[in-house]
C-alpha cells in the first residue's frame, strides 16, 4: 500500500515538474508517455488541479492540453502599463470571429460573410499570431483551402474548448453583438452562438 502511494506520489511530482519547466502548454499524451502505461493521469491532474485551486497559479486546461496560469483575481496585480505597438485591424478582428464560429470555413466564405474581400495579408498576421492555421482542402471546384484556430488561440483566450465560446445572449449582454439584423443573421451559428461586432477602427488593408 505504501509503495503504491509512494509511486503515485513521485508520478505527481513529475508531471508537475514537467508543467512548470515547459514554455507552452502540454499535451496529455506526452504526460502520459512521462509516466508510463497504466498511470491514472487523469486522476493526477485532477488532483493538483484540486492543490492549486486556492494557490497563486492555477492548473489548467485548452485543447487537451495543460497548464499553470496565474489566479484570476492576482491577474490585475501583475499588470503593468506597456506600450501597445501593434493592434489587429477591423478585418483582422472579424476575420478571426468567423474563422473562430464558423471553422472549418474558406477565404471565399470568409469574403461572403464580411462583404468585401480579405487580403491575404490579413490571414498572415494571423497566422503569425499564431492564433490560425490551414485546414484541409474542400473537395469541391478548385479545392479551397479551409482555415481553423488553434490551441494557442484558445490558450489566449482562456477557453478549454471551442464549446465554451460565448453565445448570443452573452455578447449581446457584453455589447459586442452588432444590433443590425442582417449582421447578426450572417454572424449566427444557430441560435446559441454569434460572431462579436468588431471594435478596431483600422481600415481593410
Amino acid at each position: 500500500m505504501e509503495e503504491g502511494f509512494d509511486r503515485r506520489a513521485e508520478q505527481m511530482r513529475l508531471v508537475e515538474a514537467v508543467l512548470f519547466a515547459s514554455a507552452e502548454p502540454v499535451e496529455e499524451a506526452a504526460l502520459a508517455a512521462r509516466l508510463g502505461e497504466g498511470a491514472d493521469l487523469r486522476g493526477i491532474l485532477d488532483e493538483l488541479q484540486a492543490h492549486y485551486s486556492h494557490r497563486g497559479v492555477h492548473l489548467v486546461a485548452a485543447a487537451g492540453r495543460w497548464a499553470f496560469r496565474t489566479a484570476p483575481d492576482l491577474a490585475p496585480l501583475l499588470q503593468r502599463e506597456t506600450e501597445v505597438t501593434s493592434r489587429l485591424s477591423r478585418a483582422a478582428v472579424e476575420t478571426l470571429s468567423i474563422i473562430a464560429y464558423h471553422q472549418p470555413v474558406t477565404r471565399a466564405e470568409i469574403e461572403s460573410i464580411r462583404g468585401v474581400a480579405t487580403s491575404k495579408g490579413t490571414l498572415d498576421i494571423l497566422m503569425e499570431a499564431g492564433w490560425i492555421k490551414p485546414g484541409r482542402r474542400r473537395e469541391t471546384p478548385g479545392r479551397p483551402l479551409t482555415w481553423l484556430t488553434t490551441p494557442a488561440f484558445l490558450d489566449h483566450f482562456g477557453l478549454e474548448s471551442l464549446r465554451d465560446l460565448p453565445g448570443v445572449d452573452d455578447l449581446r449582454a457584453a455589447g459586442l453583438l452588432d444590433a443590425r439584423p442582417a449582421i447578426t443573421t450572417l454572424f449566427s451559428r444557430g441560435d446559441d452562438a454569434a460572431l462579436p461586432r468588431a471594435v478596431e477602427d483600422s481600415a481593410e488593408d
